[in-house]
């Protein structure tokens, strides 16, 4: 019969001393309640701080953007004139401000050299950057989760110590590897060596094709996939070791019922605590990884308005990008609640 501590952790609630009935989990509701109110106040705190930042942090490139428009034989006079027309003439205060009052209002300003709204060019460069990082991040959650609690299984208690230091030192080397050289390497082997995988076709080129984006996804997704196998599998022969666990395999319960049903969401606290990291570092890995391909996101974007000082388009950028993070870590802290309601903060399960 399981002790007190194991049906706890098997996920059945102790039954009452007195009656004997089951208690029921209390202040569940109340605590997320707290839990959004602290989640709601804290991307408002980052959606102010990008705000800020991304306006401060243009004034820091060095060069005039009016210089760059009028040309290399553009004098004085033009240059203020188009220093007008861009508001550039203007205090920093009252540029602040304007910028403030257009993103409250859906406006993200005009960009300097296609003379359209931000807001356009980053809704038709959004999708492919979009794409890489949300296919990446369900590939490595799909991956690392199962390949990493088979491996666990498998090592459990020192056995098959040869597959342990052999993952070991795969995952080790592939995730030493930085992002924009493996996606250099899966080019020149498997998509100029092989012709196995198509490159992205040209700009002038309409449509992309699904096969064009397998090479930055794969790129993105290797090292954290071996990053969070690893931390898995560790957490896996944790778990193993349980009474709880020990308990489940003493009732001779099916492997899969143990390790789906309750070892599974005890590992996963850790898990997607690391992982909620990883995968927000994976947006900024998706930039970098466009620029290999040649790929016409947000990241390419983000160069070139760096390089010709297109003040609104980099403000526009950095502030949905910063905020896509911010969204991607609500979502893990909230799948972390509904595993596991203690990680909401404050909130209380009568045992």
């Amino acid at each position: 019969m399981a002790s007190l501590d194991s049906t706890r952790a098997l996920g059945v609630p102790p039954p009452d001393p007195l009656t004997g009935a089951r208690q029921r989990p209390a202040r569940i509701s109340s605590a997320w309640l707290r839990f959004a109110v602290r989640r709601l106040a804290s991307l408002v705190v980052i959606f102010v701080a990008l705000l800020v930042v991304s306006f401060l942090i243009v004034q820091l490139i060095p060069g005039d953007p009016a210089v760059g428009i009028a040309g290399a034989n553009a004098d004085l006079a033009d240059i203020q004139r188009i220093r007008g027309e861009l508001g550039l003439d203007r205090p920093i205060w009252e540029r602040f401000l304007d910028h403030v009052g257009g993103v409250f209002t859906g406006d993200l300003g005009t960009s300097f050299m296609y003379r359209q709204p931000v807001s356009s060019l980053i809704v038709n460069r959004l999708p492919f950057t979009a794409t890489i990082a949300v296919t990446g991040i369900v590939l490595v959650l799909v991956i690392s989760v199962p390949l990493g609690m088979v491996i666990g299984v498998l090592t459990r208690g020192g056995r098959r110590k040869w597959l342990d230091v052999a993952f070991g030192m795969v995952t080790g080397f592939l995730d030493s590897i930085p992002g924009y050289i493996m996606a250099s390497f899966l080019v020149v082997t498997f998509a100029l060596g092989i012709g196995l995988v198509p490159l992205f076709p040209p700009a002038y080129t309409p449509r992309f094709g699904a096969a064009s984006f397998v090479l930055p996804v794969v790129a993105i997704a290797i090292g954290p996939i071996c990053t969070i196998s690893r931390v898995v599998r560790r957490e896996m022969a944790v778990v193993l070791e349980t009474d709880y666990m020990r308990t489940a395999r003493g009732w001779r319960l099916p492997a899969l019922r143990r390790h789906v049903r309750w070892a599974l969401p005890n590992l996963l606290t850790t898990t997607l605590t690391l992982s909620g990291l990883i995968l927000t570092g994976m947006v900024g890995g998706a930039i970098i990884i466009e620029s290999v391909f040649a790929l016409p996101g947000l990241g390419s974007g983000i160069i070139k308005a760096i390089l010709d000082r297109d003040y609104p388009v980099i403000q526009g950028m950095v502030l949905v990008i910063g905020m896509i993070t911010a969204i991607i870590n609500l979502l893990v802290d909230v799948l972390l609640g509904l595993i596991d309601p203690r990680t909401l903060g404050g909130s209380h399960v009568s045992a």
